[in-house]
């Protein structure tokens, strides 16, 4: 039987809450300690011209490479918003191999850049493909409804007949909408939802009260989930990271 361990984290571009400090280093060390196998990033600084020259400290490398050196061998970027000097979008990092990445806009308005990020993870002693989609929805209730349609619409295509899927990332639904539009359609389970009722409270890292991030599965059950939230956590970043141990069904 072959176990998966999951971390999903919003990780604010590298900085503490409200901006006040570079965070990136102190992430490294403490995403590293919680032994994920396939880490989803959402708010990925993959260039930023005018912090390179303002921190000393800035990495040379694009955020996810940053992060994931020595550790996780194989990542895929897909940069969603685009300016100037730079660009940011979400990540997946994996001590597996990706076969395969695809990046899809799903941008509802032009005030908000949103994107899917797809990749297909060969996990050894599971028989097919493991389909991983990091998501970052929008603010907006119609915009998420939107974009969850996309993800039924994408998934329904390349992961048919029940095809092993985990789709994580910050989906900003503390109304927990998302259950409706994705469980029934596509077969999922959200983790915490499966061991405690309800997804888990995220925001903000210091205290969490709103449940905006999850992790939903298909053909895993789930054995262990945790919020990882207060110091050093909330020295990171605005959320608390996600984790959750499954095992292939």
């Amino acid at each position: 039987m072959t176990t998966l361990r999951i971390c999903t984290y919003n990780i604010h571009k590298g900085f503490s809450q409200f901006n006040r400090r570079l965070a990136i280093h102190d992430l490294r060390d403490r995403l590293r300690l919680l032994g994920a196998d396939v880490v989803f990033l959402q708010e990925v600084q993959g260039l930023h011209l005018r912090h390179a020259q303002r921190h000393a400290d800035w990495p040379g490398q694009p955020q996810h490479e940053f992060l994931a050196r020595d550790v996780w061998q194989q990542t895929a970027y897909g940069g969603n918003a685009i300016y100037d000097h730079g660009h940011h979008g979400n990540a997946i990092l994996s001590r597996h191999t990706i076969l395969s990445q695809a990046n899809q806009d799903v941008s509802d308005h032009r005030f908000e850049s949103r994107g899917l990020l797809h990749c297909e993870v060969r996990v050894a002693g599971i028989e097919r493909p493991v389909h991983c989609v990091c998501v970052h929805l929008g603010l907006t209730a119609g915009s998420r409804r939107r974009q969850m349609a996309a993800i039924v619409a994408r998934l329904d295509e390349l992961a048919p007949d029940g095809a092993p899927l985990i789709i994580a990332g910050d989906f900003n639904d503390w109304r927990n909408h998302a259950d409706d539009h994705l469980t029934g359609p596509l077969g999922l389970n959200e983790v915490f939802t499966t061991l405690r009722g309800r997804p888990a409270r995220s925001f903000p890292s210091t205290l969490p009260v709103l449940r905006l991030d999850r992790i939903y599965v298909r053909g895993f059950a789930v054995d262990k989930a945790e919020v990882h939230y207060g110091p050093p956590w909330s020295r990171i970043s605005d959320h608390a990271a996600l984790t959750a141990h499954l095992r292939s069904a």
